[in-house]
Formats: structure tokens, C-alpha cells, sequence
């Protein structure tokens, strides 16, 4: 009996498309330059830097004395509907209680009167704030925390939207897992931050594929962050051979009607 012979012309194509596919699937992993099988201990990780407190944030500001209904009136705060914000749940229109930072930097609290607080941390501003307290209360404790820290998250994820996160210490990681993680068709080598710096604004390229992401200054997120992930040729390929698809089932159609009506 005769042996099936195996072209080398047939083995061409497969080890070829074998090796566009490892290829693609490389650029679609985080982190790949990590090896697999030994750990690695980031000594240069990026350090984290307290956002400061801007204009148009709204502040959750909260003062508690021995007798708790004498701190009720400079609790008082007003509800805020922030435009767009949403929550990992709640995509929308969120209405949110706090003290609005007004254009100037200050916060108009009812006992304290105007209190500027624009260009402090919140550390910062809560001993500002328990110091003009202590007029008033005796040994008073003071919270301060953004009520409206968000980021928004555009492009190739699951679900693109402004997210309202509750604490202030956000990776380009975590914005990434609350919009539901990149599709497979966004560039992880090549995803943008825009970052506004008062009048200018900051243009930043981060490539995750890339451990050192982890060490750079960017990595932590600052309030009104925006993260786009541009879509990769694969997408562009996918749409065009839907496109394609979508033609030739219409141009078969129409020749299969052009044949019906020519025989009828």
C-alpha cells in the first residue's frame, strides 16, 4: 500500500496561520512580557499622590461631635446632579449630596461660612475644616472625601461611560475592570489618557502589554480622567469582511430573483 505523502506546500500555509494566530493572541494579553513560570517583584512601582481638590467637585464633608444634633446644621449639604456620572451598576444621571466647590474654590458650609478648599488634598482640608470647627465644637471630628470622583472610560470596552468611583485611590487597571475589560479588538500597547491640567490638556500613551505600566506616573488616576482604547486592524478586518458578508448574500438575492424572473 502506497503512503499518503504530505506536501511541504500544504504544511506551509498551517504553520503559517499558526503563527499569525500566537501572534495575535500575544498582543491581546496584558502584561506579556512577564514570564509565566517565575515571580517578579516590582521595586520602582509608581507612588501614589493624593488628588487635590478642584473647582466643580462636589465634597462629602461630615462633622460629628459628642452630641451628634449639634453638628446637624453644618452637615447640611445640597443634592448635586452630576451629568453623566454612573456607577458600576447605574449607568446615568446620578443625583449626589455634598458641598460643591464653587469656581473660586470654595465650599459654603451653613455654620463654617465659605471655606476655601480648592488646591488642598482632602487630608489637607479636613484639618483646615476641624480647626474653624473647634470655634464651635468641642474636640470635633471631620470627614472629608470626594463624592464625585470619576472617571471616564471610552472605546473598545464592554461599557463605555463616566464611572463615579468611591475612593480616590484608582489604577488605569481598576477604570479598565469597571467599564468591563478591553474587547479583544482594542490595542492594549496603545491606549490613551487625557488628563486635564487646568487650562491645558495632558496627552498620555500607555502600553499594557508592558509590565513597567505598573511604574509609571500615570498608572493612579486623578479625578476626570479620560482612558480611550483605540480599536486594532482586527476590528477594521472584522467589519469589512461583515460588510463583505453582507454583499455577497445581497448580490446572491439578487441574481437568484434575476433567474426566477428570466424563467417566469
Amino acid at each position: 500500500m502506497k503512503r499518503p505523502t504530505f506536501s511541504r506546500w500544504g504544511f506551509f500555509p498551517l504553520v503559517l496561520l499558526l503563527l499569525i494566530s500566537s501572534c495575535s493572541v500575544k498582543k491581546i494579553v496584558y502584561f506579556n512580557d512577564l514570564p509565566a513560570d517565575t515571580t517578579r517583584i516590582l521595586k520602582q512601582a509608581a507612588a501614589f499622590t493624593e488628588p487635590v481638590i478642584q473647582s466643580d467637585d462636589i465634597l462629602n464633608i461630615s462633622i460629628q461631635t459628642l452630641d451628634p444634633t449639634t453638628a446637624a446644621v453644618a452637615n447640611q449639604s445640597m443634592a448635586v446632579q452630576a451629568v453623566g456620572a454612573s456607577s458600576a451598576a447605574n449607568v446615568g444621571n446620578q443625583v449626589i449630596s455634598g458641598f460643591l466647590v464653587d469656581k473660586d474654590g470654595y465650599v459654603n458650609m451653613t455654620l463654617l461660612g465659605k471655606v476655601k478648599v480648592a488646591g488642598f488634598t482632602t487630608y489637607q482640608a479636613r484639618e483646615k475644616i476641624t480647626s474653624l470647627a473647634s470655634q464651635y465644637y468641642k474636640e470635633p471630628t471631620v470627614q472629608v472625601r470626594f463624592a464625585n470622583f470619576k472617571v471616564t472610560v471610552l472605546g473598545e470596552v464592554t461599557r463605555p461611560a463616566t464611572y463615579t468611583v468611591p475612593n480616590e485611590k484608582v489604577t488605569v487597571l481598576d477604570a479598565l475592570g469597571l467599564a468591563g475589560d478591553m474587547t479583544i479588538y482594542g490595542k492594549r500597547e496603545n491606549v490613551l489618557l487625557v488628563r486635564d491640567q487646568g487650562k491645558e490638556k495632558e496627552l498620555v500613551r500607555l502600553n499594557l502589554n508592558d509590565s513597567k505600566v505598573f511604574e509609571s506616573p500615570y498608572f493612579y488616576l486623578r479625578q476626570n480622567d479620560v482612558i480611550y482604547v483605540e480599536p486594532g486592524k482586527a476590528k477594521s478586518a472584522a467589519n469589512n469582511a461583515a460588510r463583505t458578508q453582507t454583499f455577497a448574500i445581497i448580490g446572491t438575492l439578487v441574481s437568484l430573483l434575476t433567474v426566477i424572473i428570466t424563467r417566469f
